[in-house]
């Protein structure tokens, strides 16, 4: 009997253990998938100046277009929260349509090697962006249906995990697609 007792108790610790360090897991994952959208959007945010120089060359009456995307660039690399870094993403995401769309009035400039190089690796970038954000959200979902759902929820005080806020759009107008013709 006592050998029933012991093995019941073992397999319980183990269950616990298991629960734990499932928790634990999800949470660094949700953690690991938030930092590769902070790498993603620092790259973007590092081909920015190059490719405002670059239309600056064709387009020198445009500086009120230019002045919005530094400052959209500046509010993005300095944002640190889920929600702070999605609204300066979203307000990022805009002054870029703006200054694409001064891009559209400048014939050379859309035909300039270097502009065309940019404007690809802003183009990679932003679909490494899209599914770095996907990921996190999957991450997220993954995490809170854990701590939600019994039994893990039993378990989340303990590994001081809890749900995580999902990356979201807070501009609807933000989820159009934009319309850029070249």
């Amino acid at each position: 009997m006592e050998l029933i007792i012991i093995g019941v108790v073992v397999l319980i610790v183990i269950f616990a253990i298991a629960q734990y360090n499932r928790l634990v897991r999800l949470n660094i994952t949700v953690d690991e998938a938030f930092a590769q959208i902070e790498v993603q959007l620092k790259r973007r945010a590092d081909l920015i100046p190059n490719l405002v120089e670059t239309v600056k060359g064709y387009a020198k009456h445009e500086q009120s277009t230019f002045d919005a995307v530094v400052a959209a660039r500046a509010k993005a690399t300095s944002a640190s929260s889920v929600a702070d870094v999605a609204a300066a993403d979203g307000a990022l995401t805009n002054a870029l349509r703006g200054l694409l769309a001064v891009a559209e009035a400048y014939p050379d400039l859309k035909a300039s090697s270097n502009f065309l190089a940019l404007q690809e690796e802003l183009s990679t970038t932003e679909n490494k962006v899209s599914f770095a954000r996907q990921f996190y959200n999957d991450n997220v979902r993954s995490l809170n249906t854990a701590v939600a759902t019994i039994p893990s929820s039993f378990f989340a005080g303990l590994a001081k995990v809890g749900a995580r806020e999902f990356y979201e759009v807070e501009n609807p107008t933000d989820r159009n697609v934009p319309n850029v013709k070249f």
